[in-house]
Formats: C-alpha cells, structure tokens, sequence
C-alpha cells in the first residue's frame, strides 16, 4: 500500500504523485470516474475548457510528453530533495493561479522539479517564487508577501500566473517539441483572457517566444520581425476586435539573475507598477 504524506499545511495524508481529487489544497479538479482512462491529448483537453477554472482543472490530465511525465513523476516518488524528504509532492502539471478575470497574464517558463512540483502552486516553494511574491505584494497584486503552498491562504487580484511549460522539465529546459506540444495550453489561456486583457508579462526569452507564438496562433496582430526579447522591452499585439494589449518583457526571476543583480526588487517592482496603466 502506498504511504500517504501529510500536506504541509493541512496536514492530510496525501499520496505521492497527487491524483486528481484527492483533496489537495485547492486542487482544481474533481476525481476521475472509477476505470476511466487518464487523459493525454493536451491540445484537445485545452480547447475543450470554456473558462479558466475549467481550464485550471483540465491541466492536470495532460500526458502527452513521456519525458516529462517520467521526471516530474519520478522526482515526487523517490527523487525528493532531502530538505522536502517528508512532504507530499504535486507531480502534475503546474496549473495556473491568480484572478480568473485578470486584466495582466504573467508568463513564467516550466515549473521547477522541486517547487511548482512539489507545492502544487507557480513560483511557489524556491527563491524564484519567493522574489516574485514579495514584488507581487509590494505592487498590489498578491495578498500575501510570501507563498508556501496551496492552502496558504494566497491569493492574486487582476493577475494569473500560466507558463510556456506546465511540467517540471529535467534541468529546467524544455525540449523544442515539449513547448510545442504545450503551446495550447498558453493560447487557450490567451483565448480566454482576451476580453479583459491588457498586457501579457513574459519573464525570461523563452515565456517571450512561447506568447508571441500562441498570440499568432490564434490570428492576433504580431509585429514582423518577430519583436526581441529584453527587460522592459514592450511591443503592441492587435486583436481581431481591433484592441490592442501590450506585450512586455522582464528578465526571469531566476537565483542566475536575482544573485547577480541583473534583476533587482526595483526593477521588477517598476515593471509591475507600469501594468497597471
């Protein structure tokens, strides 16, 4: 029999991987039906969500990357860092979090194997995460200064957090045909924000890419040649509508760029503040 760990902050046993409804904090998705095969197409599982709960739900039923599925599974069976030997790990896709009727999406990269991974949250139990809170309180956007896990009490007002990859990829890099067979999810995200979106926030080149891909996917208006990536970097995207949302970049939230000053609280703190006009 497989040994159920206790959350971290409720304290009820949980298995590991955590299958769909089985009552982790904040799980978006209901329990499978008794026998039915687990999803896998994630292009259909996308397109099917009419709105960003469903689509929340949906996510954790996306199989199609033997790689990934592998290595995010593995990592939360036996691969644990020893400092979370003793809690229970996600080990489904990352689903995205924050206000269903955002006016700003916030575009990261992948989870990581040990935060999203584990915590069942984006940006949620590394230093990554614990920068980009402690500014997405700072600005108005997050409750609370810090995240720890779902069931924290955390939440976002006018943001959603999505990203190019929802599985925790080995070495945080993604192959080319692993963001593609992703690419749904963030244009479906696109697809349903749109009524209300202002501006997309891409941290890092690839979270870039990824949004000017899906924005073209879907027949959005993209500059040519295709707009280069650099922090505080904006460009225009024209809807069919006839609206137009800004796209902005940010250099990632990486330890690589915090440490090292290449991106600093007040850096990121202006370029929060600016979505907001």
């Amino acid at each position: 029999m497989e040994r159920l760990d206790p959350h971290p902050v409720t304290g009820e046993p949980l298995p590991s991987p955590v299958p769909p409804g089985a009552g982790w904090p904040g799980d978006p998705a209901g329990p499978a039906p008794r026998g039915a095969p687990p999803p896998a197409r994630g292009g259909r599982l996308a397109a099917s969500a009419p709105a960003p709960p469903a689509l929340r739900a949906r996510t954790g039923g996306c199989r199609p990357c033997p790689r990934l599925v592998r290595w995010r599974e593995d990592v939360a069976r036996t691969g644990r860092r020893a400092a979370f030997a003793d809690q229970p790990y996600w080990g489904r896709p990352g689903p995205s979090f924050g206000d269903p009727d955002a006016e700003v999406l916030l575009v990261g990269l992948a989870p990581a194997a040990n935060g999203t991974n584990r915590t069942g949250r984006m940006f949620t139990g590394d230093s990554s995460g614990d920068f980009l809170w402690a500014a997405l309180h700072r600005t108005g956007f997050a409750a609370q200064p810090t995240s720890v896990a779902a069931g924290d009490g955390q939440a976002l007002s006018g943001l959603r957090i999505v990203a190019a990859v929802r599985c925790a990829p080995p070495a945080n890099k993604p192959t080319p045909p692993e963001r593609a067979c992703c690419a749904p999810w963030l244009e479906r995200d696109l697809e349903l924000a749109a009524p209300r979106l202002r501006a997309v926030l891409c941290l890092g080149s690839i979270g870039w890419d990824a949004a000017l891909g899906a924005a073209r996917s879907l027949g959005w208006d993209v500059p040519r040649p295709k707009p280069r990536f650099g922090h505080a970097v904006e460009v225009p995207l024209g809807l069919p509508d006839g609206r137009s949302v800004r796209l902005v970049g940010c250099y990632h939230v990486s330890p690589h760029n915090t440490f090292t000053r290449r991106l600093t609280p007040e850096m990121l703190d202006d370029v929060l503040l600016g979505l907001r006009g």
